[in-house]
Parts: C-alpha cells; structure tokens; sequence
C-alpha cells in the first residue's frame, strides 16, 4: 500500500460478517456501491471471489478498469487494487469486518491512490467518499 490514503469510511451493519462478506466479495453486488457497470473478469484461484478473482468497472464514458482481489481472510478481511486502467496511481483498497457485540458487523473501509493532476485525488476520495456511504447501506443490513 504506497499511495495515500484517500477515503476512509466506516458502517455498521445489522448482519453478521459471515452475511457482510459474502455481500462484499461478491463483485456484481458492489453496483449498489458505485456508479458503474460491475464484470467479473476471473475468479480467485481457489474460491470464486478470493485472491485472484478480477472485475472490471465502467463509470459513464470514463475508460473501464479492473481490480483484482490480493488477499482475503474469510468473514473479516478483503483487500485489493487497481490491476489494469485508470488513470489513479497506486490504488488499493481495504475493507476490515469485526463483529459488533449485538450480533452485527462493522465494516472498516479504506481506499488510498494518487492521481497524475494536482487536486484530481482529493476530488476523486470525495466523490468515492460520498458514493460509498450512500450506498453501503443499500448493500446488506
């Protein structure tokens, strides 16, 4: 994780995290999340959203990109990054599940990058600020 960190969100959800991940890892939900056509490019190498498993986002006329998954802990952890596209430098992103003392789940979201024109990262971590709280609670509960 070289780039700096850009968004930082946090969300408790009434489901348990074993119910948070699955919605998570799964890369066709994650359109309730962000603005963008959502394609599943590969699976993970040994469960279909593991390490490995690739999607690819369309935002609007915007050029597609892919991210790839790079580590997962079932039920708690799945970080990844930008594989291929975009014009964001040394985007990853991390997304932390501890579970909540009444039976819920608190997701600990962190997404850092750079971009090559000065301003264009803080204009891009607010938007992706704002995309992901409204969305997140579209996503599970």
């Amino acid at each position: 994780m070289t780039a700096p960190l850009r968004v930082h969100v946090t969300h408790v959800f009434r489901s348990d995290p074993a119910t948070v991940y699955a919605a998570l890892s799964e890369h066709e939900n994650l359109t309730a999340i962000f603005p963008a056509k959502i394609t599943r490019v590969k699976d993970g190498a040994v469960t279909r959203n593991g390490v490995g498993s690739t999607r690819r986002l369309k935002v609007g006329p915007l050029p597609a990109f892919e991210e790839t998954v790079t580590a997962t802990e079932e039920d708690a952890l799945i970080e990844y990054e930008i594989s291929k596209g975009s014009p964001l430098k040394g985007h990853w992103g991390v997304q932390r599940l501890t579970p909540t003392g009444d039976g819920g789940t608190r997701l600990d979201y962190r997404i850092g990058f750079d971009a090559p024109i000065p301003g264009l990262a803080k204009i891009v971590g607010l938007a992706l600020t704002r995309q992901i709280e409204a969305g997140l609670p579209k996503l599970a509960d």
